[in-house]
């Protein structure tokens, strides 16, 4: 993987990273965010990344996204079925 690929992954994994934050429909997103993570890990990993924060915010947002989706599908849960 060259740098520029590097760099555009990791800057699509701040943005979906972001859109991750939206609850449930921020699913997508979030999962597209871990791919470019892992993508930029394995094909560029002893490497210089210069956009090396953007990733790493990004897959930091798309776990809290994540997190947040499965507690509030929780919450629903448990609301409709101790109601």
């Amino acid at each position: 993987m060259d740098r520029i690929t590097a760099i555009r992954k990791s800057l699509t994994a701040f943005v979906c990273g972001i859109f991750g934050l939206v609850p449930v429909l921020g699913l997508v997103p979030a999962v597209w965010t871990f791919l470019s993570w892992n993508a930029v890990r394995l094909g560029y990993a002893n490497e210089w990344n210069p956009a090396r924060r953007y990733l790493h915010w990004g897959i930091i947002m798309a776990l809290l996204g994540l997190l947040n989706s499965v507690l509030i599908s929780i919450v629903v849960i448990f609301t409709l079925l101790f109601r």
